[in-house]
């Protein structure tokens, strides 16, 4: 085993091939997670009950099973009923279904913080409820779900170090085979920690700018 320096060269391709996956499907299952959240926050709306009762149900299965029994179920499980997928695609529809409950329930509570008042005097003005959605309740409701949203993204981006059990080549995956193969633990362990602090600082940065841009033209 030869020294930090050596180490971090031998397996520094690696590593940001690691970090390229994590992006990669951290970055697109988030997008999935925010339209499939919104999508359920219009329909819970909706008066139809049984609409309403599956989007509940949805929200509560996804919050209340945690994200490895998922992946499992989905990865593992999935041949058995006929659904076989890859492995990085089982990790994108795994944490875009586990992260779009999440958003679904911070769209509903910024659509909720939103005065009546409004909505009700859009309706006097004739507005029709899809121009009520599109330019009343999102372009408000955007604005205070921004720092809560932020949040959620970095959760999934941590949350993502789990797709490593069902062999997803990302950071952690990597990590774990630098451990293996040169039974050194403390600097790649190190190594992993660093770069999830600096997606995640970039993440909040990126979020912060976002609300200040979005509080100025409100």
């Amino acid at each position: 085993m030869g020294s930090d320096s050596d180490l971090l060269i031998r397996y520094g391709p690696q590593l940001l091939s690691g970090l390229f996956y994590t992006v990669y499907i951290c970055g697109l299952a988030n997008l999935i997670a925010i339209g499939l959240g919104l999508a359920v926050a219009l329909l819970q709306g909706l008066p139809t009950f049984p609409m309403r009762w599956l989007c509940r149900s949805y929200i509560a299965l996804m919050r209340g099973t945690p994200i490895l029994i998922q992946l499992f179920l989905l990865y593992y499980g999935g041949p058995s009923v006929g659904l076989r997928l890859d492995a990085v695609t089982a990790g994108i529809i795994g944490l875009s279904a586990y992260g779009g409950a999440y958003f679904a329930e911070i769209f509903r509570a910024g659509f909720q913080s939103i005065p009546r008042g409004q909505i009700e005097a859009a309706r006097i003005l004739g507005m029709s409820s899809a121009q009520i959605v599109s330019r009343i309740k999102i372009p408000q409701m955007l604005v205070l779900i921004v720092p809560p949203g932020v949040n959620q993204v970095i959760i999934i981006v941590k949350e993502s170090a789990v797709l490593s059990i069902i062999t997803v080549p990302e950071l952690t995956k990597v990590t774990i085979r630098m451990v293996s193969e040169t039974f050194v633990i403390i600097e790649p362990y190190i190594a992993l920690a660093a770069l999830f602090w600096i997606l995640i600082e970039a993440i909040s940065w990126l979020g912060s700018a976002l609300e200040r841009r979005m509080t100025r033209h409100l």
